[in-house]
């Protein structure tokens, strides 16, 4: 089996072909198990393998037909080497009733991938059969879309070589005990091929995790290309490429009531940003009855922007109405925050917007190298509220001087 050091991440794309024969094939003294296709539904000769198999082989030219949810939480030591394609049948009756349910924010997943010392290669795909939900969420704005994969209480996983394609919602979620390396990645989301819009595609999303590494990855989606949710704490994404994307944000923190959000020591570093809503970006709820929390140290470092709406964000008034969070500021706390070597074009004027509550919520925001920031059209701006700034920083940004004023 093939041992990895585990400061390194990995995730990349290949492409998939049809299934063959239906067999899991063990094989000694390796205990290695081929899964092929069945014809049928393929999840319980999946799961089989890699419950009872070191290594679990999905040869190419293969895709396995996954018509019912996937518990492979308890592994140990586990390989699971994709060369063929995994595809999740897109069966919305039973998908909305059996996926996999995670509280935050009333999500649900096909796959619960768990357990210690487990690695996930092989140049294979991942397939979420994406076109029918985005169809059926267009008639249906509650309708629960599955995670393609979620890593759950999990230590020492290691993705790698792996492409990801069609998810109905977010790609990944990482809500696991430690250490996650992820290296490269490619996730796609091609257009509709219907009028319908795809939304909520998030890369990845790091939620209660520490130790968390994402880099050298390729990332078009129409949704956050990475974010970090709640109790992410030690965090290092970079050089990423994010195409139509709504940046690298923290957050949304602070969104419900009586939960205290975290997340400390990120670093996003070399990140290539285009066509997107936002770039680097902190983003936490305010008005009447929201939780609370703290961010702290955060760097994001080296961006380079292309055709971004938003290079630079803090709002503090995040999804909330502005009478409501003047009425009641947000509870989240922002501390320590590294907005640096950030160049490029935005797409409008609007280039900066630093936006925090009153009463000191936002302290401690660091700005240095912003001057190959420049606007797409209009008078380059430099927005901020309720922020001190110094020295360099408040060049660029002059009304930060004084925390009354727009």
């Amino acid at each position: 089996m093939r041992s990895y050091n585990l400061l390194s991440l990995l995730v990349l794309c290949v492409s998939s072909v049809l299934a063959l024969t239906p067999t899991i094939t063990r094989r000694a003294p390796d205990a290695e198990c081929t899964v092929t296709a069945s014809g049928g539904d393929d999840a319980p000769h999946f799961l089989s393998a890699a419950q009872n198999c070191d290594v679990v082989v999905i040869p190419s030219g293969t895709t396995l037909d996954i018509q019912t949810r996937l518990n492979m939480t308890g592994l140990s030591n586990t390989n699971i080497t994709l060369q063929g394609t995994i595809r999740f049948n897109p069966d919305i009756d039973y998908w909305t009733g059996n996926g996999f349910f995670i509280p935050f924010q009333t999500q649900i997943t096909f796959w619960l991938l768990g357990g210690e010392n487990i690695v996930m290669n092989g140049g294979g795909t991942l397939d979420g059969a994406g076109q029918a939900w985005y169809d059926a969420f267009a008639s249906n704005s509650s309708l629960l879309r599955p995670i393609i994969l979620t890593v759950f209480q999990a230590e020492n996983v290691l993705i790698e070589n792996i492409s990801m394609l069609n998810s109905p919602e977010w790609h990944n979620l990482v809500s696991m005990k430690r250490k996650m390396w992820c290296i490269p990645t490619s996730l796609s989301m091609p257009k509709s091929t219907s009028d319908n819009f795809i939304a909520n595609t998030d890369g990845w999303n790091t939620y209660r995790s520490d130790n968390v590494v994402i880099k050298d990855s390729n990332i078009v989606n129409g949704d956050d290309c990475v974010a970090f949710k709640p109790n992410s704490t030690n965090i290092l994404v970079s050089n990423l490429n994010c195409d139509g994307s709504h940046g690298i944000s923290v957050g949304s923190l602070g969104q419900f009531p009586g939960m205290f959000d975290i997340v400390r020591n990120v670093t996003a570093v070399n990140i290539r940003m285009s066509n997107a809503q936002n770039g680097a970006r902190i983003k936490a709820w305010a008005g009447q009855n929201v939780g609370s929390g703290i961010v702290q140290n955060i760097t994001f470092k080296n961006f380079i922007m292309n055709k971004v709406d938003n290079p630079v964000v803090i709002d503090q008034c995040y999804m909330t109405a502005a009478d409501a969070c003047a009425e009641f500021p947000s509870n989240t706390f922002i501390q320590d925050i590294f907005f640096t070597n950030i160049s490029g074009t935005a797409s409008g004027s609007k280039v900066a917007s630093l936006a925090c509550s009153p009463d000191g919520r936002c302290s401690d925001i660091n700005v240095d190298g912003l001057d190959g920031l420049k606007a797409g059209s209009g008078k380059t701006t430099f927005t901020c509220q309720n922020v001190v700034l110094e020295g360099e920083s408040a060049k660029l940004f002059p009304t930060c001087t004084d925390t009354s004023n727009d």
